[in-house]
């Protein structure tokens, strides 16, 4: 629970607040970007919802902060914040909220399909959420990007019995029991409906997962603020900025509407405006 002695100057007065215990994942700033906005070292409440719908977004963010950050200062019930999630996004892709601290407050996302249920990277192993997800048809693989957003990987294998898919140059001693290790540079095609494409950069074996229209990104890119942009940072690099510029010159042939990352915030542009978004990012980054 956030605690009110502890609640940052930065926020406006009223009801929502965030404390020092804040981690700048940006989860909430996704959630309810009409309260959150992002300060120097933490996030802060910049404008106290107005109306039922934006305190019912300010209380979901609550619910997915992965330090419990976010606190109010009158006991409220948060049940539908608790069943709101996962949230329906488009076309049977749902965000998971519920971050958990140990990925750094990843986003999470459920691809909800005939042939088996994808879990992309893991959020949090919350009660709700774990039950919602076995409402929605439980989960027949978990994908996991890269090797750091992996959370409670080993609470959902041995809730829903799914396999592991991660790149083998991503395997450490906590995902060595992985059930399916990609290999190589290459796309390498699940089925008809789903692609994972190596992007090795952000670490050796990062990989998206291109779904239908939807690229899951993991922390090898993401949305500026506005939506317009998709970025990538050489600051959180943690392996090869020159090989993550080819990735991401790759990533141009590749037809797509919807950014989903790890980290950072997504968005949806037209294909051929996505692509040239991407191109322009690789010019960036080339001059990084």
């Amino acid at each position: 629970m956030a605690i009110l002695a502890k609640r940052l100057r930065a926020n406006v007065p009223g009801e929502f607040f965030v404390d020092a215990t804040c981690i700048d994942c940006g989860t909430c700033r996704q959630v309810a970007p009409e309260s959150f906005a992002e300060g120097d070292d933490a996030s802060y409440v910049y404008r106290q919802p107005a109306g039922e719908a934006a305190s019912r977004r300010a209380a979901m963010a609550l619910v997915a902060c992965p330090v419990a950050a976010i606190g109010t200062e009158s006991k409220r019930d948060l049940a539908a914040a608790r069943a709101a999630f996962p949230e329906p996004i488009a076309d049977g892709v749902y965000y998971c909220g519920w971050a958990a601290e140990s990925s750094y407050g990843a986003r999470s996302y459920l691809v909800v399909r005939p042939r088996g249920n994808i879990l992309v990277d893991s959020p949090r192993y919350a009660g709700p959420l774990v039950e919602a997800i076995a409402a929605l048809g439980g989960v027949r693989w978990m994908f996991l990007t890269h090797r750091d957003d992996v959370a409670d990987h080993r609470k959902f294998h041995d809730r829903f019995g799914c396999e592991r898919i991660l790149h083998r140059d991503d395997v450490v001693a906590g995902t060595r029991e992985a059930e399916i290790k990609l290999e190589g540079d290459e796309a390498i095609p699940f089925d008809d409906e789903a692609l994972f494409i190596p992007v090795p950069g952000h670490t050796p074996g990062s990989t998206c997962l291109l779904y239908r229209g939807f690229l899951f990104s993991g922390d090898h890119a993401w949305s500026d603020a506005k939506g317009e942009r998709v970025v990538a940072s050489r600051g959180v690099c943690w392996y090869d900025w020159g090989r993550q510029t080819a990735s991401m010159a790759r990533l141009a042939d590749y037809r797509f509407e919807w950014l989903l990352p790890g980290h950072g915030l997504r968005c949806r542009l037209p294909a051929d405006r996505m692509r040239e978004e991407v191109e322009r990012c690789v010019a960036r980054m080339k001059r990084a």
